[in-house]
C-alpha cells in the first residue's frame, strides 16, 4: 500500500487529523497534506465525506481510481493492519482489546476539552475540569513506568492521546490553567508523547496561534479570564 499515493484531507486544529498524520509518521508512510475549511466545504469534500468532517484519507488506485476512507480510528486500524511495521498494537489479542478500548476513551477527553474551551462561566468551568481530571487520572492507574502507554514501545493509544495532551499542554501555554492532575506516571507521559516527532510534526507550525484565535471567536470564560 505504501507504493499508492496518500492524501490526508485536514483542517489545520482537528484533533482526530492529528491522530491519522501521528500513525502515517510512525509507519514511515508517505502522504500528502490537503486543507479544507468545514465552515466552506468545497463540492468535492461534501461529495466524499460522508460524514461532513476530517479526516480522510484519499487513496489512489491504479489505474486512476480512488479509495476514500473516513474516521480516525478506522483509518489507523487499516494503517496498522496494512503496514504491519513497525506494530503499534500488542500481539496478544487481549492486550490488543484492551488497547482498543482506551483508544476509544480517548474520544471523551477531547469532548472533556471542548466542553472547558466553551465554558461560559467559572463555575461551569471548574465543574468541567473537575471531569476532566477525574477522567484523566484514571490513565495514572494503568500507565506503566513508561515511557509510553505500555512501556518502551509507542502504539496507537499513544497516538489517539496525544492531541488531547497537545490541547492540555497549548490551553497551559495561552490560558496559564493547570488542567492535568497531579499524577507523576501521566506527567511524565505526557512529556514523553509530546516529544515524539510525529507528535511534533502533526500540527502546522502555526498551530498554538490558531488555537488561540479559535478561543477568541468562542469568548468562553476559560480564554476571558487569561486576558
Amino acid at each position: 500500500m505504501s507504493e499508492r499515493r496518500l492524501t490526508l484531507v485536514s483542517t489545520h486544529l482537528c484533533p482526530f487529523v492529528q491522530r491519522v498524520s501521528i500513525v502515517l509518521s510512525e509507519k514511515g508512510i508517505p502522504f500528502e497534506r490537503v486543507y479544507v475549511d468545514l465552515a466552506d466545504k468545497p463540492d468535492w469534500f461534501v461529495r466524499l465525506s460522508p460524514l461532513g468532517k476530517v479526516p480522510l484519507l484519499r487513496i489512489e488506485r491504479p489505474p486512476g481510481a480512488e479509495v476514500v476512507l473516513f474516521e480516525s480510528a478506522v483509518i489507523s486500524e487499516f494503517l496498522e493492519e496494512t503496514e504491519p511495521e513497525p506494530p503499534l498494537h500488542p500481539a496478544d489479542p487481549l492486550e490488543r482489546a484492551l488497547h482498543r478500548g482506551w483508544m476509544e476513551f480517548s474520544s471523551s477527553v477531547f469532548a472533556d476539552l471542548w466542553a472547558i474551551q466553551t465554558a461560559a462561566d467559572s463555575e461551569t468551568l471548574a465543574a468541567r475540569t473537575g471531569v476532566f481530571r477525574d477522567r484523566m487520572l484514571r490513565l495514572e492507574d494503568v500507565l506503566t513506568t513508561g515511557p509510553y502507554f505500555a512501556g518502551d514501545r509507542f502504539s496507537l493509544v499513544d497516538a489517539f492521546f496525544a492531541p488531547a495532551l497537545r490541547t492540555v499542554s497549548a490551553l497551559n501555554a495561552i490560558t496559564e490553567a493547570d488542567l492535568l492532575p497531579t499524577a507523576p506516571r501521566l506527567a511524565a507521559w505526557s512529556r514523553a508523547v509530546l516529544a515524539r516527532p510525529s507528535v511534533i510534526s502533526a500540527v502546522p507550525a502555526d498551530y498554538l496561534s490558531r488555537l488561540e484565535a479559535l478561543l477568541q471567536r468562542q469568548n468562553g470564560y476559560l480564554i476571558a479570564s487569561a486576558a
